[in-house]
C-alpha cells in the first residue's frame, strides 16, 4: 500500500468509524462524571451523620441545663443563648431618627398606623393597630408575617389562601394591640439578601431582629400598650422569627410558632416523599452557619423556657410529617415538665394545613399574656 492510498484509507476509516475514536474521550468523561457523584455522596452521607446522627451526643456535650429552680435553668443555659446570639450575629443598628407614625389608608377601618423607625443604613417599619375602645393599657402582640407574605396579610388584605384567618383582626377584638413588621418577602430577595449577610458574618433574622429590637422600645413608650405584657406570634417564616429571636428579647412574655416547629435534622437534612426537606429547594436563605451544631428545635425552645410556648401545627401542611413533629414536641415538653410548669407549653396539632389556629392561639394568649401579673 502506497503512502498515498494508506492516507485514503486512514481518511475513509475515521469518516466511516468516528466512534472507536470518539468512545475514550466518552468514556473519560463520563469516568470523571462518576468519580465526582461518587465524592459528593461521600460528603452528603458524612454531612448527614455529623448533623444527624450524631447530633443527640453532641447536643448532650454542649448543653449542661440545671433543672433545680428556674433560675438555675436560666443560668445554666446562658452561654447557650450567647452561642445562640452568635448563630445570628444581629447587627447593632442604632435609632437616627424619631419613630415616624402614619396613618394607613388600607387598613383605615382600624385606624391602622405604618410606622418608621430610621436605624442609619435602613429603617425599622411596621403596621401598628390599637383597639379604638381601650380603656387602659392594653396587651401587645407582634404578629409575624411569612415568606411570600407581608404585614397586611396579617389583617386580612390580600390573603387569597387565607392562611392567616385575620388574626390580627381577631386579636384587636380579643382586646391585644397588634404590632405587625415588614421583612423582606420573595425566596430569591432573602437568597440574595442572605448570601451578602453572610460576607459580612450576620444573618438576615439577625438584621430583622435588631429592626424589630430597636421598634420595640419606641412602640412600648406608647402609654395605650402595657410594656410588661408583650406576645409574639409568626407564621411559617414568622414562625421561624418567632422561634430565632424569642431567645434574645426578654421583652416577649408569652410565643406561638405557627407552621415552622420541626424535627429540625430531618427539616433540614433528610429528603423524604412525606415533607419538603429545605436541602431539595432553592431557599438557601434557610441556611445558618453553625445552626445544626446544637440548636435543633427542642434545644431552640429550651431557651425560651420558662416562658409559655404554643406551638401550632398541622397534618396536613407538607413542611413537616406530624409524627415527627410529636417526637420533637416531647423533647421541648421535656425541659417545661422537668421545671414543673408543664402547663406552660402546648401543641395545637390540628387537621388543617400551613395556617394559624385563632382560637387556640387566643385561648392561649389570654391565659398567659393578660394574666401575666396574677401568675
Amino acid at each position: 500500500m502506497t503512502g498515498k492510498t494508506f492516507s485514503l484509507f486512514f481518511v475513509f476509516f475515521f469518516i466511516l468509524n468516528p466512534v472507536i475514536f470518539a468512545q475514550p474521550a466518552v468514556d473519560l468523561a463520563q469516568s470523571l462524571e462518576n468519580r465526582n457523584n461518587q465524592y459528593a455522596d461521600t460528603l452528603e452521607q458524612y454531612f448527614r451523620d455529623l448533623l444527624v446522627d450524631q447530633y443527640p451526643q453532641r447536643s448532650e456535650k454542649l448543653w449542661r441545663r440545671s433543672y433545680e429552680s428556674i433560675d438555675d435553668f436560666l443560668q445554666s443555659v446562658e452561654s447557650n443563648r450567647q452561642a445562640w446570639r452568635r448563630i445570628l450575629n444581629p447587627p447593632d443598628f442604632q435609632k437616627t431618627g424619631d419613630l415616624q407614625r402614619t396613618p394607613y389608608a388600607p387598613l383605615h377601618d382600624i385606624e391602622a398606623e405604618w410606622l418608621t423607625l430610621p436605624l442609619g443604613p435602613m429603617n425599622a417599619e411596621a403596621i401598628l393597630a390599637i383597639p379604638h375602645d381601650a380603656t387602659s393599657p392594653v396587651p401587645l402582640v407582634i404578629a409575624q408575617h411569612g415568606i411570600g407574605s407581608t404585614p397586611e396579610r396579617v389583617f386580612g388584605l390580600l390573603d387569597d389562601g387565607d392562611a392567616y384567618h385575620q388574626y390580627g383582626r381577631e386579636l384587636l377584638k380579643a382586646g391585644y394591640a397588634v404590632l405587625a413588621p415588614f421583612n423582606l418577602r420573595s425566596v430569591e430577595k432573602r437568597n440574595r439578601i442572605e448570601r451578602l449577610a453572610r460576607l459580612a458574618d450576620t444573618t438576615l433574622p439577625g438584621i430583622e431582629f435588631t429592626r424589630i429590637h430597636r421598634l420595640l422600645t419606641e412602640v412600648l413608650k406608647d402609654e395605650r400598650i402595657d410594656a410588661e405584657k408583650v406576645g409574639m406570634w409568626g407564621l411559617s417564616l414568622g414562625g421561624m422569627a418567632t422561634m430565632f429571636w424569642t431567645p434574645l428579647e426578654p421583652r416577649i412574655k408569652v410565643a406561638i410558632v405557627a407552621a415552622w416547629f420541626n424535627h429540625r435534622t430531618n427539616k433540614m437534612v433528610i429528603p423524604d416523599e412525606r415533607y419538603s426537606c429545605f436541602l431539595e429547594t432553592t431557599e438557601e436563605h434557610a441556611f445558618f452557619r453553625g445552626w445544626l451544631t446544637y440548636f435543633s428545635d427542642y434545644d431552640v425552645v429550651s431557651l425560651i423556657c420558662p416562658r409559655p410556648l404554643l406551638i401550632q401545627a398541622g397534618k396536613q401542611d407538607r413542611i413537616a410529617w406530624w409524627p415527627q413533629i410529636i417526637e420533637e414536641f416531647t423533647l421541648s415538653m421535656a425541659h417545661y415538665e422537668r421545671l414543673g410548669i408543664l402547663e406552660r407549653i402546648d401543641l395545637d396539632l390540628h387537621e388543617g394545613g400551613h395556617e394559624v389556629m385563632v382560637e387556640s392561639g387566643v385561648e392561649f394568649l389570654d391565659r398567659w399574656l393578660k394574666e401575666l401579673n396574677s401568675q
